[in-house]
Formats: C-alpha cells, structure tokens, sequence
C-alpha cells in the first residue's frame, strides 16, 4: 500500500519545524515526482552586495524535494533520510520571485533511491541537485 502523497506533502510542509521556518510548500506530488515553492525573503540573502540568496537556502529546497519525490515512491511503514546531496549552482538566485524545485526518482533500489532536481526561478535555471536517500523500513507500521 503505497503513501498518500496529501500527507507526504503535509509531513514536508508541517512536520519539519525548519521547513516551516523557511515557509516550503507543496505545489504537486505523484510517485515519483514532487514540485515544492519557496516564497523568499531578504533573510535568505547570502551575498548582500548582489543580493543574493544564500546556497544554503537553495540547497534546503533541492533537499527537500528530493526527499518528498523518493518518499512519494515507497509504501506504507518506509521513510527516507539523505545519504548524498551534491548541488551545482548555476545563477545567483534573487529575492525577485519564488524558487520552484521540480523533482524526479531516477532509480528506486531495494535500499535507496536516486533522485534529480531543478530549481527555477521565472525563467532562470538557478541550480540542479542529484541526491541519494537510505530506505528505512519501519516494523509495526
């Protein structure tokens, strides 16, 4: 029995206090895939001379959807947790509009999942990240 993506998103949205500190939200999320929005905030700005967002920030969001796009995949009593998150930042991301990250699984193993992701920002391409998420299998759930 497969998770019900409504509380995949609900878990990525209010279950992680840091999540909600920043303010992710869900846009979508099919098996497989998940497409998060982040509002910005000068806070988020890194690089006050550009300005610019702090990679950190970015790097939440790739984080983030790559987690609810490998969580969306597994059934009931699995969860995820990352083992490998390499962002490559591709333009300096701005306060001018929403980051949208669009994630998609690669490969679901037996013990992990592979996952790629994109973050626009209007028509800029500001950053792409590959992540590797552990498959925990919980008993009694």
């Amino acid at each position: 029995m497969s998770l019900d993506p409504k509380d995949v998103l609900r878990f990525m949205e209010e279950g992680s206090p840091f999540n909600q500190l920043l303010g992710i939200k869900g846009e979508t999320l099919e098996a497989g895939r998940a497409v998060l929005r982040l509002p910005v905030r000068p806070e988020f700005v890194g690089d006050p001379r550009r300005p610019a967002l702090h990679g950190g920030v970015v790097s939440t969001l790739i984080d983030t959807a790559g987690g609810a796009a490998a969580w969306s995949a597994l059934a009931r009593g699995e969860s995820v947790s990352t083992v490998d998150l390499t962002v490559d930042f591709l333009e300096p991301a701005s306060l001018d509009a929403p980051l949208i990250a669009v994630a998609e699984l690669v490969r679901k193993g037996n013990r992990v999942c592979h996952v790629r992701v994109a973050v626009t920002q209007g028509d800029k391409r500001v950053a792409e990240g590959r992540a590797v998420y552990n498959i925990h299998r919980h008993r009694g759930d």
